[in-house]
């Protein structure tokens, strides 16, 4: 009776491995399904919060701006005023009224030409005076030379005594003598004649009258009153630019180093200039040191007492192909090679935009933009590997 035992027991139902019902399976795949939910919405939260709390790449912004050669390769900056090597102050010698002026602000004149008179009878008058006392010498030089040269003759003859000889003798040359006297007075007469002649030292442009016709001119001007100079002249061929130069900064500058010149008044138009001259002292006061830029060449809207700002460079900008005209430039490190282009990155919802450009000249530390950017637009100065298009950037200090 054993083998019956055996097969009942075979038969019996093994319950510790259920078997799923259509309700298990589905219970088992509502649950797979909310897993999976849960890791994805877990990892998007992750990523979410690390690109939320991740401020991105700290980036500085530059602008692209219209710049030149000389801009390019500036070491110093200065401020001055163009000023005329040569100018002055044309004043008289003689003190009188002034009774004729002859010029106006921006006449040219000529060196040796007639600027101004003075009043000038009383002077007139010693000249006359001193030209008839001349003639009254050279009258008496006749009468003693005859008379010297009779007693000469009557003295051979023993006619007369060697005093009386001797006493003519003494005449003439007290008349000789008075002669040169006299020419002296009319020499002086003339020259008083002529300090009422108010003359052009050099070839010039009025630049002031400071005086009218009717004031008193004085050569030290010391009544209230009276007027020392009586115009100012230049000579605007001889122009150029002072300009003060702090001490700390000196040693960045050197005779003969090219400069650009911009005035205040054509900021858009540019000159080119040299150090002629740094003056070998300082001014306590200002602890700055006087240097003096020649221009290479100028037009005549360069006037005297125009504010200047004066770039030194560290090249002659003559030696570039592009010449001294601005163009558009951004930083070198602002251009960069992605995928066979040059391109360059703004930055647009804090993100990092690629913008294909053109590029032309490199001078210094600048690349010329000939396409894909105008005057004004921000790019990123510095642009590495870690900068791509999309990526989340801010800007740092600037």
């Amino acid at each position: 009776m054993a083998t019956p035992d055996l097969d009942l027991a075979q038969l019996r139902i093994d319950r510790s491995t259920p078997t799923l019902g259509p309700s298990g399976k589905r219970r088992r795949l509502r649950k797979l399904i909310f897993w999976s939910v849960a890791v994805a919405v877990f990892a998007g939260g992750i990523l979410f919060f690390k690109d939320f709390f991740n401020p991105g790449i700290e980036v500085q912004l530059a602008s692209a701006s219209l710049t030149s050669p000389a801009q390019a390769n500036s070491v110093l900056t200065a401020s001055g005023y163009v000023v005329a090597r040569r100018k002055a102050a044309v004043a008289s010698k003689g003190t009188g009224t002034l009774v004729f002026l002859g010029v106006e602000e921006g006449d040219k004149v000529k060196k040796g030409q007639m600027i101004a008179r003075l009043e000038d009878s009383d002077v007139v008058a010693s000249l006359q005076r001193a030209r008839q006392n001349l003639r009254i010498a050279e009258a008496d030089l006749n009468d003693a030379k005859r008379s010297l040269e009779r007693l000469r003759i009557l003295l051979k003859e023993g006619v007369v005594a060697q005093a009386e000889y001797d006493t003519a003798e003494a005449r003439y040359h007290r008349v000789v003598a008075s002669i040169d006297a006299a020419k002296s007075a009319v020499r002086e007469a003339e020259v008083a004649v002529e300090n009422t002649r108010i003359v052009a030292p050099f070839d010039g442009t009025v630049l002031k009258k400071n005086a009218d016709v009717g004031e008193i001119v004085a050569p030290l001007a010391g009544a209230a009153s009276s007027k020392a100079a009586v115009v100012t002249i230049a000579d605007m061929s001889s122009l150029e630019v002072e300009a003060d130069v702090s001490e700390a900064n000196i040693t960045k500058v050197a005779s003969g180093q090219s400069c650009e010149i911009r005035l205040d008044a054509y900021p858009n138009r540019s000159y080119l200039g040299h150090v002629s001259k740094i003056v070998p002292t300082a001014d306590r006061s200002k602890a700055t040191v006087l240097v003096k830029i020649k221009f290479r060449e100028y037009d005549q809207r360069v006037l005297p007492e125009m504010s200047a700002k004066i770039t030194f460079l560290r090249n002659d900008v003559r030696a570039y192909p592009a010449g001294w005209q601005p163009f558009l430039a951004v930083p070198q490190s602002a251009v960069v090679n992605r995928n066979g282009r040059q391109v360059v990155y703004q930055v647009k919802d804090n993100r990092a935009a690629e913008v294909p450009v053109t590029i032309g000249h490199k001078i210094a530390n600048y690349t010329e933009i000939k396409d894909g950017l105008k005057e004004g637009d921000k790019v990123i100065a510095n642009v590495d590997e870690k900068i791509r298009n999309g990526s989340k950037v801010y800007l740092g200090n600037q």
